[in-house]
């Protein structure tokens, strides 16, 4: 495994995933700093790097570095603070292109003039946002799968505008902290895994929608006719049901899915693992 080429990182977001990938980093070695909006958001970030670091240490060979990994990442609600002295910056913020342009704003008039960004956007093309950075050769995005520590792949897409020593760099950092790298030749909405999944996901919701069958039945056919280990359902459930609808909602051909997400489970409280109640119970 090569030594990390960041000594310092900075996750913003300590959402579903932004947890998830603060907890990687600060396993393998690098100082983290976790920034999200407020203390009620850092409060609930500290509940899910608990609970985070409790799955991981019994999955992976080195347990120990898994639990005492929170208590190595330093959590700000200040995006000035969090990102002054980082090497890299990786975004994990709701998924929706405004947010994210004017985060990245703030972060490139903070952050020094050598630090790489990266985004973790799961549909969004980082060329869609690489301008609002000022920075656009430090670009690129970096996207990670859920339980990282154990679907371990991360995908390095940059844009044209991307430095190539830059998209090096992060790939070789994304080996750093455990992860395969998946180094794409071009921009791809979805990149390679999410190109795969989002069809998939979105005929099983097509499915629910028209009443064809219900989540469990829809979730055991494929499970026992494919031998995966997982059914759509209990992958939107892992995905969390806010970033599903965001995503839906920027397609208006899933328009009826994302009103049905609404009121059927957004409206519920119902989102997901992250809440205890999705398409099933925690």
């Amino acid at each position: 495994m090569p030594a990390s080429p960041f000594a310092r990182v900075t996750v913003l977001g300590l959402g579903v995933l932004g947890s998830q990938i603060a907890l990687q980093v600060a396993a393998h070695g690098p100082e983290v700093t976790a920034y999200d909006i407020d203390e009620a958001a850092l409060e609930a970030g500290r509940g899910r790097l608990a609970a985070f670091s409790t799955a991981a240490a019994a999955q992976v060979a080195d347990p120990e570095a898994y639990r005492s990994a929170p208590g190595r990442i330093r959590l700000s609600s200040d995006l000035a603070d969090a990102v002054h002295e980082a090497d890299l910056v990786i975004e994990a913020v709701p998924e929706r292109l405004e947010l994210k342009r004017e985060v990245w704003a703030r972060v490139g008039a903070a952050a020094p003039a050598t630090t790489v960004f990266a985004t973790n956007s799961s549909s969004l093309l980082p060329s869609a946002i690489a301008d609002a950075t000022g920075r656009p050769d430090r670009f690129l995005a970096l996207h990670f799968a859920n339980h990282v520590w154990i679907n371990n792949t991360a995908e390095v897409m940059g844009t044209q505008e991307t430095g190539p020593a830059v998209a090096d760099r992060v790939q070789t950092f994304a080996e750093a902290i455990g992860m395969i790298a998946i180094r794409l030749h071009k921009e791809q909405p979805g990149y390679v895994l999410n190109s795969l999944l989002i069809p998939f996901l979105g005929a099983a919701a097509e499915l629910l929608v028209k009443g064809v069958a219900d989540p469990e039945t829809i979730d055991l056919t494929w499970r026992k006719a494919t031998g995966a280990p997982a059914g759509p359902f209990q992958i939107y459930d892992v995905v969390g049901l806010r970033t599903a609808y965001a995503i839906a909602s920027a397609d208006p051909r899933s328009a009826v899915w994302a009103a049905y997400l609404k009121e059927h489970y957004l409206d519920q409280g119902k989102l997901g693992v992250e809440s205890g109640e999705g398409f099933y119970r925690y």
